[in-house]
């Protein structure tokens, strides 16, 4: 969830400098449907259904579905604040697959937010020795905030290169917007 508060962010400081929403529309993805299917899986995978009842498939599918979005996100590498996304997807592909396709959770960050190691199948995990601690949901979202949660270094480097992949796209288009009028940008 910590991307959506990125994604307000880009739009709101997107139009405070002066951009306009429909730069994001002309967007150059490549390859937008690879990121969609891999994220569409991990909706369904962390839907209470599925994780009830994934058990030993739930890590592969968690990094393979990751990897799709990754290479996606890869793809799309020269888009302005796309490469920030990608440092911050292979972090966390790294610190996911080096603990066994979990991400570990600091129990201390969790706890702050009244949550206690999973039942079920979930991307977060409670590990006593995290590989690349570092690079694990470590810190938390204040409990006050909607969709308050844990997350990484991975997940503000992924939700600092969306804002700016937002933020220039909609710089953008109210440049190509001036211009066309015959106004100096």
């Amino acid at each position: 969830m910590f991307i959506l508060y990125a994604i307000v962010i880009g739009l709101v400081v997107g139009v405070l400098v002066g951009g306009r929403p429909a730069g994001l529309a002309d967007l150059p993805l490549r390859w937008p449907w690879l990121m969609i299917v891999g994220l569409l899986i991990q909706v369904a995978l962390f839907s209470a259904p599925v994780t009830d009842r994934i058990g030993a498939l739930g890590p592969p599918i968690y990094v393979a579905s990751t990897a799709l979005v990754l290479a996606a996100i890869w793809m799309n590498r020269r888009i302005p604040g796309m490469l920030i996304v990608a440092i911050g997807a292979s972090c966390n592909l790294s610190a996911i697959v080096a603990n066994g396709g979990y991400m570990p959770a600091d129990p201390a960050t969790m706890a702050a937010l009244g949550k206690g190691d999973p039942t079920t199948y979930s991307n977060s995990a409670f590990l006593a020795d995290p590989v690349l601690r570092p690079l694990t949901d470590i810190f938390v979202l204040p409990a006050w905030l909607p969709f308050a949660n844990v997350f990484s270094v991975g997940d503000l480097l992924i939700g600092l290169g969306v804002a700016v992949v937002i933020v220039v796209a909609m710089r953008r288009s109210a440049t190509s917007a001036s211009l066309q009028a015959g106004h100096p940008a």
